[in-house]
């Protein structure tokens, strides 16, 4: 006999591990009638009733009671053979956003391929979707320490802290003569994001009075941000270990380098799936990254 459609197997299995067509077909991401098809389309090649359909769902007859157990297990050693083989490869999969990406890690990732040329890293310079880290896609994640509703199955470990502070161009600065926070009230506020956050968390945590946070163009990252504030076009809230190479460099400077916080989001840590945190590879790129992360502590000693 040869073998039932792979779809039809899973449906079955789906429904009667749930004791229903609804909630499989949420779990395979198909429709309720595509699951009552593909339940069909297998008993009707096994010639064998596999569910007593009622007003309050579907019970298993005796030819579904004996199929369940071996399907579910059958599927679950896939899934175990599939992770292991899938941990066997030498790729590391990243996620990190953008400003994070152009500014801290992809400036870095060729000392990391020299150290270990048999990695493979592959990284993808996106925000997180609305559901967070996706640790099925990716093995690891560049993130915000503190982040609600975050899973106990992601682990995660310290880069280095979001330390805030305004800066602006050396012209600008000396044009516009910034000598107290109440000054920023006639400047042009430069947003990371829409969200505008930075700025009114810095003004709050000062006290500053008379400055509105909301106002001012907001770009898609601090990147962007911070080129319009090399440039002149107003003052931007800097994140003191991403703009340091224009702080180095004398670009940006801070009007007063004394008002300096972090953030009630945390500093920046690695994340990724416990199971799978301690793959050599994978510990490989988080030795190598705590290392890196070391040399920023001076820049944030402000």
């Amino acid at each position: 006999m040869r073998l039932p459609p792979l779809n039809a197997l899973r449906a079955f299995e789906a429904a009667a591990r749930h004791n229903g067509y609804i909630a499989a077909a949420e779990e395979l991401c198909v429709t309720r009638g595509a699951v009552s098809r593909h339940i069909k389309l297998l008993e009707e090649h096994l010639g064998v009733a596999l569910f007593h359909r009622n007003h309050r769902g579907v019970d298993l007859t005796a030819a579904g009671r004996q199929l369940l157990p071996v399907l579910t297990e059958t599927f679950a050693r896939i899934a175990r053979e599939a992770e292991q083989i899938s941990a066997m490869t030498r790729d590391v999969r990243i996620i990190c956003p953008p400003a994070l990406s152009i500014r801290w890690l992809f400036p870095r990732l060729e000392q990391f391929q020299a150290a270990h040329p048999d990695i493979r890293v592959r990284l993808t310079t996106e925000f997180y979707s609305a559901k967070g880290f996706d640790g099925t896609e990716y093995d690891l994640g560049v993130s915000v320490e503190h982040v609600p509703g975050r899973s106990a199955e992601i682990a995660s470990m310290p880069l280095f802290p979001m330390v805030l502070a305004p800066a602006c161009s050396p012209r600008l600065l000396s044009q516009q003569r910034l000598t107290s926070p109440a000054d920023l009230a006639r400047m042009v506020l430069l947003h990371e994001t829409p969200q505008r956050r930075d700025w009114a968390h810095w003004l709050t945590h000062f006290g500053v009075k008379g400055v509105d946070a909301s106002s001012g163009p907001t770009f898609p990252n601090l990147d962007m941000a911070a080129r319009a504030a090399v440039m002149g076009s107003g003052v931007v809230m800097a994140d003191l270990a991403l703009c340091r190479e224009e702080l180095r460099a004398g670009t940006l400077v801070l009007p007063f380098p004394e008002m300096t916080c972090v953030t009630p989001q945390g500093g920046y840590v690695l994340i990724g799936r416990r199971e799978r945190w301690d793959k050599p590879h994978l510990r490989a790129f988080r030795d190598w990254a705590a290392s890196t992360c070391a040399d920023l502590a001076p820049d944030l000693a402000t």
